[in-house]
């Protein structure tokens, strides 16, 4: 007996068995007959949803995306945490940095992925910095922080801290150490914060931090 299932369902449906077998075998490595297989349905059915592999790795891209951002504005949302507590959840929230959420983001580090974590990387610096921008306006508003440019300020250290401390950046661990203080001086300096004011930020990077 044909089962008819609803457009929503068959939809995730194909997108679980790519996100599966691209995790497998890697993008290029993954066929569409792969995934008619895998999920049991007609070309025709196939293509009703998504017009190549190549949308469906972009749906699959903007899902990722959905869950990491839902995340991050969930944790930015709790106005009663002191800002630079909350800063440091959401980033750890979203993975920059070597947070949680590595179930999310696994496959995409690997080389034969390397499409799909480049437009993912793009997602996250336009998805994070507005929320991040945010906080930085709440700590403005403290006495916090000191800058005429909180989203450009934001922009700048999401895209170096999404490369440098990337998984797939390829550095050592003695020079991910060296660029951890670096970088949050440099956050200090950009932001107009009193310096050591940000050192709890070290964990997010998976360094100690603490108040001066």
């Amino acid at each position: 007996m044909r089962i008819v299932k609803k457009p929503e369902e068959r939809r995730d449906e194909i997108l679980d068995a790519a996100d599966e077998l691209f995790g497998q075998k890697g993008f290029d490595g993954t066929s569409t007959n792969d995934i008619l297989e895998k999920v049991g349905i007609a070309r025709g059915t196939l293509y009703y949803h998504f017009k190549s592999k190549e949308d469906i790795m972009d749906a699959l891209i903007e899902r990722y995306n959905t869950r990491l951002m839902a995340a991050a504005r969930e944790v930015a949302g709790h106005k009663s945490i002191p800002v630079v507590e909350r800063i440091i959840r959401t980033v750890v929230s979203m993975n920059v940095g070597g947070g949680g959420g590595e179930e999310v983001m696994e496959h995409i580090h690997k080389p034969q992925n390397a499409l799909m974590h480049q437009k993912i990387q793009r997602m996250i610096v336009s998805g994070l910095t507005p929320i991040l921008a945010d906080m930085i306006r709440d700590g403005i508003e403290e006495g916090l922080f000191n800058t005429p440019h909180p989203y450009e300020c934001m922009e700048m250290v999401v895209i170096y801290a999404n490369t440098v401390f990337d998984d797939g950046a390829g550095l050592t661990e003695e020079e991910l150490a060296a660029r951890i203080p670096a970088l949050i001086h440099n956050i200090e300096r950009l932001l107009g914060a009193k310096p050591g004011s940000l050192a709890p930020a070290m964990r997010m990077f998976g360094g100690e931090g603490g108040h001066e």
